[in-house]
């Protein structure tokens, strides 16, 4: 008689991004590391958005979604808690549209100090809010957008000795750069394109710096291209002024004054790419795409950059045998009334096999 066989032990990186990577932070042995074991996402290859595009190209999504608190904010805000921590911050503070607020809250909590977080009030998605009121940040809900919330943020922790953990805050950059790392580590090279959505334009800042880093390192051996969209209500770096009123069902980006606008559009020149906008509809069409057809459950914001990669496409701007990344920023639960409201729930029937076959089309 054989023995059974045994399990295969679960096996993952023992470490988040700053121990993973330390080489390339801003960080010393004095440096508290505040981790959940962010980084390490996957690198999902789409197996359906190829044959829509038209052109014989490999995508792939990075899905931010699966760090610890579901977004890709993780990642900077490990490093904006550790470095403000090593300073002797006790309280910290953002603004935020929800994400933000989500991630700061959640390595607070783990490093023992306080969170405060603005919001702009009615404009944020039920499963970030409830995300931060769970880990115990003091939420503050203001009459007013984002932009108006992240400039009296700012303001607060110009005169009080609290840690502002924006992304205006370079430490948060440093974190989220090595997003970047992690694709050239997967793929043994840069895409030829890397397309993201735009909201404060971090993030898009921070993936060139991480790819022009592993680069001079000879990581890699080239640069990609660097595509960010906007949503069409929230696109002051489209239409070259700032929005005083956005609108978007992509509430991760609906920002009408980005603090990052000058570098990501540095990035757009440097990187020979483009920064243009998609529609709400063009948002929620790729939004249930990833989900129907590719099983991946992102947050409307994060369906930004296949949209617009979707919109390039229609344009004839992909050619054959290019390697293209798509950034999703957020896991699809950080937003569940966007899935429900469009995918409606449809009325009971009778618990007889009859009306059950029929509900379900056989």
């Amino acid at each position: 008689m054989t023995s059974p066989k045994r399990p295969l032990p679960l096996v993952q990186r023992r470490s988040g991004i700053i121990d993973h990577y330390r080489r390339y932070l801003p960080v010393t042995d004095k440096t508290p590391v505040i981790t959940l074991l962010e980084g390490n996402t996957p690198l999902i290859p789409a197996k359906f958005l190829p044959d829509l595009l038209g052109v014989q190209v490999s995508v792939y999504f990075k899905f931010e979604g699966l760090n610890p608190t579901g977004s890709f904010k993780d990642r900077g805000m490990t490093m904006a808690v550790s470095k403000a921590v090593e300073k002797g911050a006790k309280t910290i503070l953002c603004a935020s549209t929800g994400n933000t607020s989500a991630s700061a809250a959640a390595y607070a909590a783990r490093a023992g100090i306080s969170c405060a977080v603005l919001i702009p009030q009615g404009q944020i998605a039920l499963g970030k809010l409830a995300q931060a009121l769970i880990h115990g940040a003091r939420v503050v809900a203001i009459d007013g957008n984002f932009d108006k919330a992240l400039t009296l943020a700012r303001e607060i922790c110009k005169s009080h000795p609290i840690a502002l953990v924006n992304s205006v805050n370079p430490d948060r950059i440093e974190g989220q750069k090595t997003a970047a790392f992690e694709i050239v580590d997967v793929l043994g090279e840069a895409p030829d394109i890397h397309c993201i959505p735009v909201g404060n334009a971090a993030n898009i800042t921070a993936y060139w710096k991480g790819y022009k880093e592993y680069k001079s390192e000879g990581k890699s051996k080239r640069l990609p291209t660097m595509w960010g969209f906007q949503a069409s209500g929230a696109a002051p770096l489209v239409r070259g002024n700032i929005v005083e009123d956005p609108q978007t069902v992509a509430t991760a980006i609906r920002i009408g004054n980005p603090a990052s606008g000058p570098a990501a559009l540095v990035t757009r020149d440097e990187s020979k790419g483009l920064i243009d906008e998609v529609t709400d509809n063009e948002i929620l069409e790729a939004y249930q795409l990833l989900a129907n057809r590719e099983g991946v459950f992102g947050e409307p914001a994060s369906a930004a950059s296949v949209a617009g990669l979707i919109k390039c496409a229609r344009k004839g701007m992909l050619k054959a045998g290019q390697t293209i990344v798509c950034t999703l920023t957020g896991h699809g639960l950080k937003d569940p009334d966007t899935a429900t409201r469009i995918q409606k729930l449809p009325p009971p029937v009778k618990p007889e096999m009859g009306a059950v076959l029929k509900a379900i089309g056989l």
